[in-house]
């Protein structure tokens, strides 16, 4: 279930709001004058989420430290939508 609350809520309503968010392992999804403005997650969702992309980036700095190539940003992004062309065809 998508959780979708006023920002006003964050400060009338924190207790309950961190309920949700600890205890229901969903984000709460905010509003402000009708448009979304942010979202709030748990520590763990927040991990999840991230801790991938810190490893990655920690495996490309000990490969930029142990190298001497260096691709220009042209090589890197055409190589990145080369992967994605490729995935989209399978």
């Amino acid at each position: 279930m998508i959780n979708i609350r006023p920002v006003s809520d964050l400060r009338n309503k924190f207790p309950e709001i961190e309920d949700v968010v600890v205890n229901s392992n969903a984000p709460v999804f905010l509003t402000k004058n009708g448009y979304g403005t942010m979202v709030l997650m748990s520590l763990e969702q927040y991990s999840a989420l991230t801790d991938d992309t810190e490893k990655k980036l920690d495996e490309a700095d000990a490969l930029a430290a142990s190298s001497t190539t260096r691709l220009s940003k042209s090589e890197v992004f055409n190589s990145v939508r080369r992967r994605i062309n490729e995935q989209a065809k399978i």
